[in-house]
């Protein structure tokens, strides 16, 4: 259990053109075990994910996060507004500052293609198990926006290393060692850039037959950060490679 004089609300946010259906589905148990009350909106875009953290701060300091893009809009908005944050959950970070090259971002550019040219059926054509059964369900949800909203992703400027290194919360941070989207080598670099952090991590295998597996590695990761001092940005390298083995 957290004590009595952090932060009680998190705030969680999804990935691109994911849910608030998936954030509850990965954090609502690991939170609800440490003492958390989840708060999952409804945002279907990045200015909406930043009108739903602000909407959300009534004065007390908020646990933010979220999943990929949902992770970096919350990281990004905790550098901005450090009063109004106790900390951060980032599973699955996709890219450091500029998106260009990123993995998940040329996905997103590519599926937006697809979705113009040949529609949703085209796009999700050949991504089976749970991911494909995941994305068969929430992206219907954005109807004629999906396109634009896959876009909006692709072109976001996550949180730069210097950014990073300004955010002296607790930050936990969650990946998984089988993604190629979301690489771990992403989360290593926002651990080495973060003066107070961790690293956890799973497997896509294992989230697909648990999905709170990656919400009890963010929160893991995110309960070790606070139990360390904060470090000069550029030290914990070896130990940020250690740390989700």
């Amino acid at each position: 259990m957290l004590s009595s004089d952090t932060a009680t609300t998190a705030v969680l946010l999804p990935g691109t053109a994911s849910d608030e259906v998936f954030v509850r589905s990965v954090f609502a148990g690991p939170l609800a075990r440490a003492g958390l009350a989840l708060v999952a909106p409804a945002s279907r875009s990045v200015a909406g994910h930043f009108a739903a953290l602000d909407a959300a701060w009534t004065g007390k300091p908020l646990v933010v996060g979220g999943v990929s893009l949902g992770a970096q809009i919350a990281a990004a908005w905790a550098a901005r507004h450090p009063e109004r944050c106790a900390g951060v959950l980032a599973a699955l970070p996709a890219w450091v500052g500029d998106p260009a090259g990123a993995p998940a971002a040329l996905a997103a550019s590519a599926s937006a293609a697809v979705v113009d040219s040949e529609g949703l059926a085209a796009a999700l054509a050949g991504v089976d198990g749970w991911l494909g059964a995941e994305l068969r369900r929430a992206w219907p949800r954005y109807g004629e926006r999906l396109a634009a909203v896959l876009r909006e992703a692709a072109a976001f400027h996550a949180p730069s290393s210097g950014e990073l290194r300004r955010l002296a919360v607790p930050v936990g941070v969650a990946a998984c060692t089988d993604d190629q989207v979301h690489p771990v080598e992403v989360a290593r670099k926002w651990v080495e850039a973060l003066p107070r952090a961790a690293l956890r991590t799973t497997t896509l295998a294992a989230l697909g037959a648990d999905r709170e597996a990656l919400g009890r590695a963010a929160l893991d990761a995110y309960l070790a950060a606070g139990r360390r001092p904060a470090e000069p940005p550029g030290t914990r390298g070896s130990r940020a490679g250690r740390a989700g083995l």
